[in-house]
């Protein structure tokens, strides 16, 4: 089974609290680490999570706000630091490539490994496209002049079930039949046609999982999370701050719970909260009494994400 399992590095707004960093999620799919900003200082919560500092890595920015990018920097550093040698991919938009190069420049950082640096440019499409798996993405709504994006890594759809007895009641023999006929191809066996839905039933739904960044919500997110297994969704604030959170293009806690819910998704996971809030029970007591699926996220909070039954 593939694993995918999903660390919180950092889950605090604007500026870092004692218990809480700054912006910085990771979805580990079977060691390959997909990272979503990068906000200051989150390689310490990477280097307590264990993540490992030379595995495939991908990094992706939602948009250039200091509290999701500063971290940038000092993780590629430490990653060097600790003698990495594989490739880094980074999208985000475009002024992303600017930031990197000149701060390198400035800093005159030189790594043990090379970093691609792949500028977004349109409003929603497809950036990484694997064999099982691909990464979405989808222009969302921080405000004026600043260009941001919400992601979703989603799994292909798996295999239907393997009926093994009624195979064996027909009298395939195991080995390569088997592996074709579970591909969805029709075979020939002693000069008969067996054809692949007699054995394998229908094809399940891959995963799929859901990073908001900063945003307001709209019906092009709620059209693009629709049915994330785990949707991790900012919630700067409580509704009574519903003015503010017009005012700085941020998301309430009841209006990213109202968008799980007409999303369809299974799960959700609250994020990116406000320094004001000492108590995040506001904040999940009134997600919660519109979607009932939905927690809180905490520093290096680990979720496993399982396939559907």
């Amino acid at each position: 089974m593939v694993s995918l399992e999903v660390t919180f590095l950092g889950t605090s707004a604007a500026m870092p609290t004692v218990d809480r960093s700054l912006s910085s999620v990771v979805v580990n799919r079977n060691g390959t680490l997909h990272i979503f900003d990068a906000g200051e200082g989150m390689q310490y919560n990477f280097i307590r999570a264990s993540l490992g500092f030379n595995k495939r890595t991908m990094l992706f920015i939602t948009h250039l706000h200091s509290d999701h990018i500063l971290g940038i920097l000092g993780f590629l550093q430490t990653l060097s630091l600790q003698g990495r040698t594989m490739p880094i991919d980074i999208f985000g938009p475009e002024p992303l490539y600017d930031f990197i190069i000149e701060n390198f420049r400035l800093l005159n950082v030189n790594l043990t490994f090379q970093i691609n640096i792949h500028k977004i440019l349109d409003s929603q499409g497809t950036l990484v496209e694997e064999k099982e798996y691909k990464i979405l993405y989808c222009k969302s709504e921080h405000g004026p002049g600043i260009c941001s994006y919400a992601y979703c890594l989603l799994e292909n759809d798996r295999p239907g079930k393997f009926d093994i007895r009624k195979a064996k009641e027909l009298g395939i023999p195991e080995g390569e039949m088997y592996g074709l006929l579970q591909k969805g191809f029709d075979i020939v066996d002693k000069n008969r046609v067996i054809h692949s839905s007699e054995i394998v039933g229908q094809k399940r739904p891959g995963r799929k999982i859901g990073i908001s960044g900063d945003t307001r919500p709209s019906e092009n997110l709620c059209s693009f999370f629709r049915n994330c297994d785990l949707l991790i969704f900012e919630s700067t604030f409580s509704i009574n701050e519903l003015t503010k959170a017009k005012e700085s293009y941020h998301s309430t806690a009841l209006e990213t719970a109202t968008l799980a819910k007409m999303a369809s998704v299974q799960r959700l996971c609250l994020t990116h909260f406000s320094s004001r809030y000492k108590d995040l029970n506001v904040l999940l007591n009134e997600a919660r009494s519109v979607f009932l699926s939905t927690e809180i996220a905490f520093d290096l909070k680990l979720i496993r994400v399982d396939y559907r039954s």
